[in-house]
């Protein structure tokens, strides 16, 4: 059984209780957050206890891993301080908002030989899967053309609105970085990238950015930068040499020449306790199930790994770069 201490009880650590509390091969002993009140109420539904401070929860030896769900201007922090602490390290995406702390990051894991997963939950979610077996396997032809697309309402269940400040969430590549893993992940490095934008009054951005594969082009779009009410979507469309996968409204549809049109069906556990855009667990459960077998087995994790995790942030940083130096001229 792996213990874990999670800390930062808003809505991600939410998404996160919920899937330890299904997870057969993990418990959650206790909570921090720099809210006690808060981390009081969090332990009443998802139990545990409540650890007076982070030190406390690193020097407790029942712990074996650590959930950082903070602000992504945390990461770094408290992430090498489980590290130096010998706990493994489950941290949430982006990895950190700068290369520099990205790299602090993977250093401290190595040289504490712990394992270490950033949360990038898309190459977890099922129908995201199933798009990654139709690349690998080839079954349509190679792929031609990929549009990744992920926008809607400025979160407003971010705790105190953290989200709308670039200092802690770097200007909403926070949600962008999804897709632009998601692209790296598939198809490897791209031949270049072109990335377009904008920037609403609190620094919240939206991303336009195309990549090159010379075979394959992929364009990203991505933004939560629209008012409140506006849907929340996740969407791709792959086109293939013989077909077609349409991922969209929460369903995917495979087109193949030949063949009639068929609806992948995937398996949802319900999330509860959550006020974000999102009812199922999907590749959170996912995620964290494969980071907690890696633990158990004592194995280090291999389809997200810290340093593939550095290069999806060094890509999305350079997506900010690209659209700031625009939007200065």
């Amino acid at each position: 059984m792996v213990k874990v201490g999670l800390v930062g009880c808003g809505f991600m650590g939410t998404m996160h209780a919920n899937v330890y509390s299904v997870l057969d091969d993990a418990s959650l002993v206790g909570v921090w957050d720099e809210k006690p009140d808060r981390a009081a109420s969090f332990v009443e539904k998802w139990g545990g206890h409540v650890y007076a401070s982070y030190d406390e929860m690193l020097a407790d030896t029942a712990i074996d891993m650590v959930d950082v769900c903070l602000p992504t201007s945390a990461h770094a922090e408290f992430s090498i301080a489980a590290c130096n602490a010998g706990k493994h390290v489950m941290c949430e995406k982006p990895m950190a908002l700068t290369i520099e702390d990205a790299d602090k990051m993977v250093a401290a894991a190595k040289h504490s030989g712990v394992k270490m997963m950033v949360g990038h939950c898309i190459r977890f979610w099922p129908e995201y899967e199933v798009l990654k077996s139709l690349v690998d396997g080839g079954s349509m032809g190679p792929l031609l053309s990929l549009n990744l697309t992920r926008y809607g309402a400025f979160p407003a269940y971010t705790v105190d609105q953290w989200a709308a400040d670039p200092a802690m969430a770097g200007g909403g590549m926070d949600m962008h970085i999804h897709d632009t893993d998601f692209a790296l992940y598939l198809l490897g490095e791209p031949k270049s990238m072109v990335a377009h934008g904008n920037r609403d009054a609190r620094g919240v951005g939206h991303f336009f950015t195309t990549m090159d594969y010379g075979s394959c082009v992929v364009q990203l779009e991505g933004g939560w930068n629209l008012p409140q009410g506006a849907p929340f979507r996740m969407e791709f469309r792959a086109v293939f040499e013989r077909g077609a996968a349409i991922y969209r409204d929460g369903e995917l549809w495979i087109y193949e020449e030949g063949k009639s049109a068929h609806k992948h069906e995937a398996k949802q556990m319900e999330a509860s306790g959550t006020t974000g855009n999102l009812s199922s667990l999907g590749g959170y459960y996912n995620e964290l199930a494969y980071f907690v077998s890696c633990i158990a087995g004592d194995k280090m994790p291999e389809i997200v790994t810290p340093e593939s995790s550095r290069e999806s942030l060094r890509y999305v940083l350079e997506e900010v770069r690209q659209i700031e130096s625009r939007l200065t001229k």
